[in-house]
């Protein structure tokens, strides 16, 4: 009962600091900014890790967070390997390519008018389909490597920055383009100088969406087939095995290479587009 209450306790107390903080002139520096979210995080931690000894939840359950922090100091290099095939080769990779795809797609849609008509309906159809349905395909066509998860990627990424470049090559004023023609200047001049640099905000937002699809994807596919090695893999087999600490593990690990991976296209996208207002704050 004695965890319950200091679980209880202590999460008013952090509410209350947060709240503080909230309000206060400190929130208004770089620093003050991340605190807040700081206390939160770690406010979930120890509640979690409270309530689980207070309630004596079973381990193959819920296993505390020390126990988890335990098994990733016990399993640094298996989380490694595990990061490297899933994260380097399978969601890097395939993030590269298919968001180089995506942007090249882009500008040739936007050159022609059939490929706006045919091209973009078809896909959206694709984008609708479920990964689970074309996972297992993929990886029968491309084995059981980190290449078919690089190809699941592909397929994931594609269609929305796709979408998000279309629309931010269409973003520019009418003013902006009939001034760029008054100056000659043709096409690609028109779509280096103009077009590219007002899509930009429009092509990070894609982006941002991608970085996190993009691991999600890596991990689903390797549930259908996988070398002895990778996130998805190491998930699979042990919640078989019921070592939920490990699974919990590999899940932290995923999670903190994610938002590592957003916060960098995070920080790309606010020294590109500086002179957006979304960036003056």
């Amino acid at each position: 009962m004695s965890w319950l209450v200091f679980a209880a306790l202590f999460w008013i107390g952090a509410l209350a600091l947060n709240i503080w903080l909230s309000r206060s002139r400190l929130v208004k520096s770089r620093g003050g900014r991340l605190l807040v979210p700081a206390i939160f995080g770690i406010t979930i931690l120890v509640v979690w890790e409270a309530v689980v000894r207070g309630l004596e939840v079973p381990g193959v359950i819920l296993p505390p967070p020390s126990a988890i922090g335990t098994r990733i100091a016990t399993s640094l290099p298996v989380l490694w390997v595990d990061f490297l095939q899933t994260f380097v080769k399978g969601a890097l990779s395939g993030y590269l390519i298919g968001c180089a795809a995506a942007v090249l797609v882009a500008v040739a849609i936007d050159r022609s008018p059939f490929l706006q008509r045919g091209l973009l309906p078809v896909g959206n159809f694709v984008a609708a389909l479920p990964i689970v349905g074309i996972a297992p395909i993929l990886v029968m066509w491309f084995g059981f490597d980190w290449h078919s998860k690089a190809a699941v990627v592909v397929v994931m990424v594609f269609f929305p920055v796709l979408v998000n470049t279309v629309a931010g090559l269409a973003a520019s004023e009418p003013m902006q383009r009939d001034l760029m023609a008054t100056y000659s200047a043709n096409y690609w001049q028109t779509l280096v100088k103009l077009r590219l640099p007002a899509a930009m905000p429009f092509i990070f937002n894609g982006l941002k969406i991608a970085s996190t699809l993009a691991l999600i994807g890596a991990i689903v596919a390797e549930f259908f087939g996988s070398p002895i090695r990778g996130m998805g893999f190491r998930i699979s087999t042990e919640v078989g095995r019921l070592g939920l600490d490990m699974v919990w593990a590999e899940i932290a690990v995923a999670a903190l290479a994610g938002s590592a991976f957003y916060g960098i296209i995070a920080l790309i996208e606010r020294g590109v587009t500086f002179w957006h207002p979304s960036q003056r704050t």
